[in-house]
């Protein structure tokens, strides 16, 4: 399989895009939930989300405005393990992911159980900028960046998939590059 997804030009800049106004971020109020279809449901303060077993990934970005970014590295909590932590019943096939803003987006566990799934709280070495969805961030290196919700708060485990805010808004909920699905049809 090629690098780089068709119809996608490579870029060593890292564009903004998003919906709405980056958020306040304030560490002392800040918190991260997971729940729904789950066995032990958390709610985990920054620090305590950042005291999570960490990894650290290295992978490619695409946009489905049609740019791409290689060997980006990425820190945080793959999504595996934070899946453990909660343990999912096993009626819970999804995760709709919640963010500030109003942002969602949902994927099946199949899918986010891939190592190179991560909620990432760091870039290059250092602290996810606010613009780049800091504090923490969903990175799925195999779908379209509109996948790889900004500034999450809160993993919902569901038996059905939920469209998020872009799917409402005729973008494919599949998001494959290599397959060019950026729009649903």
């Amino acid at each position: 399989m090629p690098r780089l997804p068709p119809n996608q030009r490579l870029t060593t800049d890292f564009p903004v895009l998003h919906f709405g106004k980056v958020p306040e971020f304030d560490s002392n109020t800040w918190d991260f939930q997971a729940g729904g279809l789950v066995e032990n449901p958390l709610r985990l303060t920054y620090d305590e989300f950042l005291a999570l077993e960490k990894t650290v990934d290295i992978s490619d970005f695409h946009c489905v405005t049609g740019w791409s970014r290689f060997e980006n590295k990425w820190e945080g909590v793959r999504f595996s393990d934070l899946a453990k932590r909660v343990r999912p019943k096993s009626n819970a096939r999804f995760a709709t992911i919640e963010a500030d803003g109003g942002y969602t987006t949902s994927m099946p566990l199949s899918e986010l159980m891939e190592p190179d799934v991560i909620l990432a709280y760091a870039f290059e070495g250092k602290p996810l900028a606010p613009i780049h969805g800091g504090p923490l961030r969903l990175v799925v290196p195999k779908k379209y960046a509109y996948k790889s919700a900004k500034w999450v708060r809160r993993v919902v485990f569901t038996e059905e998939q939920e469209l998020g805010f872009w799917e409402q808004r005729g973008y494919s909920d599949s998001a494959d590059p290599w397959k060019e699905e950026r729009y649903s049809y």
